[in-house]
């Protein structure tokens, strides 16, 4: 089967195209990419293979690479209740996304070699877009015996990491990104002093006292960032930094970067758009980890995009069940879902406002996650394969968390107005999400 995409305006980074372009697709693969592709011809070429020809008309759209998330939780095994891996990829790709990381900090956690061969086989059956899983570092994310991290990369793990927690033992951590770097396996941090969080819910400061909770400080995040850049200088193992969300962090990922050091960073949209003076009142839906923080920090993580400090752009994609975030924000679990709305709120906050180009948005969403894992994609040339969005910039709309896909709804921005709507996601050639008016 042939497919034939007239008329849109190509973002493509990696090769610089910016500018309109037309797709011929052949099954999962890009053949050609021309200024002028004519249906005549195309028709031709479909018709020499002995196969049919779609045409799609995307005038006045945009077309990109699609997203990569680098960064989401599908829940699935164990707490199906709140996602599973069919809803959670439904979710990814409204939201433009064509292939997504999951986490492990599933029940059991995925810290095996049998586990990432059942999600990768689940995958198969249930997944709409690409799904590279990520293993844990230490068994049972428990913090005291490291997983085999050769067999977890030759299962098929993108990476390792503790998500939701760090490995407090330094030795130990230590221990596991020397393998890693002899496995040239990225470690995907999550920094967070659970000795300082104490029963922390928000950015510690004037809002916490003003809802008479317990604060998380900047340090929290701060002391753990130094310590991760620190080993991976000692060890050489490629870090890549989760969700940073304080003006410190930003420094010492500045700083690492300024040395050479194989170390990259990734900010989440709920970081760069809201700070804790957004919180209107104990909303749970306002609890994420790490908090929202400062203004001060809001800026500084968007300097950072801007400046090429912060690499990607992820979601922690983070689904709970009603009844959990109907509680107090000091009783309620972290966490917001957050693929249908990046793109969106990326587009609204960066792109709208002057701090990133749609071009480097692209980057950020697509062709940098792509290098981080060195995957074949985030590009839209001849021979890679069909991975792409197509997003219509001037549509203005207020989210609706009841038109989400994702199996939960916990999320601060409904009815927030934005910019931006993804219409068309294809993966391999096949069309797997639709905006339907």
């Amino acid at each position: 089967m042939f497919t034939l995409i007239k008329n849109g305006f190509v973002i493509d980074p990696a090769t610089d195209r910016e500018g309109n372009y037309d797709l011929l697709i052949e099954a999962d693969i890009i053949v050609e990419v021309g200024q002028s592709i004519t249906i005549e011809r195309a028709k031709s070429i479909a018709s020499e293979k002995g196969e049919t020809l779609t045409i799609m008309d995307a005038a006045g759209k945009y077309i990109m690479p699609g997203f990569i998330d680098l960064h989401v939780h599908l829940r699935e095994p164990g707490f199906e209740y709140k996602e599973t891996i069919k809803t959670g990829t439904m979710a990814a790709a409204a939201g433009g996304f064509t292939t997504i990381c999951p986490m492990p900090n599933t029940k059991p956690v995925t810290d095996n070699a049998v586990m990432i061969k059942w999600i990768r086989n689940k995958a198969v059956e249930d997944s709409l877009v690409n799904l590279l899983p990520i293993g844990a570092i230490t068994t049972g994310q428990e913090g005291k015996e490291l997983t085999d991290i050769s067999e977890l990369r030759k299962a098929g793990a993108v990476a390792i990491s503790e998500d939701g927690k760090s490995v407090m033992d330094t030795a130990l951590y230590a221990q596991a990104m020397r393998q890693a770097a002899q496995c040239d396996i990225p470690v995907f941090a999550h920094c967070e002093d659970k000795s300082l969080v104490g029963k922390g819910a928000v950015n510690a400061g004037k809002k916490a006292e003003e809802l008479k909770l317990a604060g998380i400080s900047n340090a929290v995040e701060d002391i753990i960032t130094a310590r991760d850049i620190l080993l991976a200088k000692d060890t050489g193992v490629k870090l890549h930094l989760c969700h940073c969300s304080t003006k410190d962090s930003v420094k010492m990922l500045a700083l690492a970067k300024k040395e050479g050091l194989p170390v990259t960073g990734e900010v989440c949209p709920h970081h760069f758009t809201l700070c804790d003076e957004d919180i209107p009142s104990d909303d749970a839906d306002y609890k994420m980890n790490p908090p929202l923080r400062s203004r001060e920090d809001i800026q500084a993580l968007r300097e950072a995009l801007k400046e090429g400090i912060i690499d990607v752009i992820s979601t922690d994609h983070a689904p709970h069940a009603a009844e959990e975030k109907e509680k107090s924000m000091a009783e309620a679990p972290f966490g917001i879902v957050g693929l249908e709305t990046a793109f969106a709120l990326s587009m609204t906050e960066l792109v709208m406002k002057g701090y990133l180009t749609i071009k480097q948005l692209v980057e950020k969403m697509s062709v940098n996650p792509a290098k981080i894992l060195k995957i074949k994609r985030g590009c839209i040339d001849e021979g890679y394969v069909a991975d792409l969005v197509i997003a219509d910039p001037e549509a203005i709309y207020a989210i609706d968390r009841n038109q989400f896909l994702s199996k939960s709804k916990n999320t601060p921005f409904h009815g927030r107005m934005v910019y931006g709507r993804i219409e068309y996601t294809f993966v391999a050639g096949k069309l797997v999400y639709e905006f339907h008016k």
